[in-house]
């Protein structure tokens, strides 16, 4: 009830046309949500969010009382040229691992917010009239720079895994699950101390320091035991925290658009992070948790098998899927790295010239994101119609005369569905073995796949191995085409 009327008070004292333009940013963040939802129209969703966040922005500069103008609109310029500079040269390969380091920053300044308004207090409006922190305020404080830490560092190993400077196999430390649950456990212990204690000023609140720093440390042992096969539920799961940071801190700062931005992007996250694990039949609270349930020998590459397999050239390729009734194409993380998007758009093109059904096959966590090569056929102008997702795919393999693999190797598996030893055991696949023929573009034999698992569709009796770089040989599969 104190809680209640504490906010009402706090709305009363805010002019009515600032609280309905935080509502009318609100509502496009939410149509952006909206858009977000469909390729088709995700434009329109981003032309939503961008008003949303100009109306935001521009009500708070507005109504600002402790920073100079001019420093705020210094600081907005000097990050508005590090953004673009870095959007105009990332490659769409490292989108994911640029996403990530995008959290960290979310993270890291919800941790500054939240040291800010605890060393000076007086400036945010948060004392009593004993001059100490409200106990309410020290609550937002510590749960703000707590999930910001963890969101702060456990992106920054999530970049470093995405961007291979660290293995992408898990990291299983020994008693791992007890020292996450304990640290946790800590840190909401020490936050209920941090709120109760009688003076919690600048003088007196090492708790705070304390739980910031067990903060840090436990967003970096909760994501080092993730393997790679789970990292796009490891960046849906860190976009959520951020989320949940930044609306710890709108009530801190007071400010209604940060606590509905933070709590839309952290509701929608944590949805999208549970719909993924139900696609690849992970539990939710098993990712979350570090990994939990993974034993030691989960990611391990192995030593490489010399096994018999069948190799093809572009001109095996192309007479296959030139005599086709239909064919259906799945892409993943290889071709994002070779640029092939283009050029296989040009391949289908060709396919359907010759009265050939083509269609795409999208596995949830193809790539290193969620929805990476739906951007990238999109980029590309592969019609919408033609993309379909996993369960709505699979049932076709069975009746496709080619399935083309480019690039992909966990998704397609089969290991999932049989090997109880593996570390992707149980995830859903894309039947592609169920086609009459399977082609595999990979680069070579030597190395399996970003969750360490080597692939048994190479040897299979249907499948031609097409051994080279994904844009070069759709290319001289393009030229045999004609």
């Amino acid at each position: 009830m104190e809680f209640a009327l504490l906010l009402a008070s706090g709305a009363a004292a805010v002019p009515s046309w600032v609280l309905l333009a935080y509502l009318v940013a609100g509502v496009c963040f939410i149509l952006a949500l909206r858009g977000l939802s469909s390729p088709e129209s995700s434009r329109r969703g981003n032309i939503y969010g961008m008003v949303g966040m100009a109306i935001a922005v521009a009500t708070t500069l507005a109504t600002h009382e402790i920073a100079g103008i001019g420093e705020i609109l210094a600081a907005i310029g000097i990050g508005a040229i590090i953004g673009l500079t870095i959007a105009r040269r990332i490659a769409m390969t490292a989108m994911p691992q640029l996403v990530a380091a995008f959290h960290s920053l979310v993270g890291m300044a919800a941790v500054l917010v939240a040291a800010a308004a605890f060393l000076n207090p007086g400036a945010f409006g948060i004392l009593d009239a004993g001059g100490d922190i409200l106990a309410v305020s020290r609550i937002e404080m510590a749960l703000g720079a707590a999930i910001g830490a963890i969101t702060f560092s456990g992106s920054v190993i999530a970049f470093a895994k995405l961007n291979g400077n660290m293995s992408g196999a898990p990291i299983l430390l020994p008693m791992r699950h007890v020292i996450n649950l304990g640290t946790v456990a800590a840190i909401v212990v020490m936050t209920g101390l941090y709120a109760m204690s009688p003076a919690a000023g600048p003088g007196e609140g090492a708790l705070f320091w304390i739980i910031c720093a067990a903060a840090f440390a436990v967003g970096f042992l909760l994501i080092i035991p993730i393997g790679g096969a789970d990292m796009p539920v490891v960046v849906s799961m860190l976009n959520s925290y951020s989320g949940w940071a930044a609306a710890a801190m709108g009530f801190t700062l007071g400010n209604t658009a940060m606590i509905i931005t933070g709590a839309l992007v952290g509701s929608s996250g944590a949805i999208l992070s549970y719909i993924m694990c139900r696609a690849m039949n992970r539990s939710f609270i098993s990712v979350i948790a570090g990994g939990f349930g993974q034993d030691a020998s989960s990611g391990d590459k192995g030593p490489a098998i010399d096994r018999p397999y069948k190799a093809g050239s572009a001109e095996d390729a192309a007479f296959l899927l030139g005599q086709a009734d239909k064919v259906i194409i799945v892409p993943g993380y290889g071709m994002a790295v070779a640029q092939a998007q283009h050029v296989l758009k040009e391949m289908t093109d060709h396919l359907k010239a010759k009265g050939v059904e083509v269609k795409f096959a999208i596995h949830p966590v193809a790539g290193r994101m969620p929805g990476h090569m739906n951007v990238l056929l999109a980029e590309a102008n592969v019609p919408y119609d033609e993309v379909f997702e996993l369960e709505d795919i699979n049932s076709e393999f069975a009746q496709a005369d080619v399935a083309f693999v480019i690039g992909a190797n966990d998704v397609t598996n089969p290991a999932a569905k049989t090997d109880k030893s593996s570390p992707i055991y149980g995830m859903p696949v894309l039947d592609v073995e169920k086609a009459r023929t399977t082609l595999f573009i990979k680069r070579s034999m030597g190395g399996a796949g970003y969750a360490g698992v080597e692939n048994e569709l190479f040897f299979r009796d249907n499948t031609m191995m097409l051994l080279a770089d994904a844009k070069k040989m759709v290319e001289e599969i393009v030229k045999a085409l004609d």
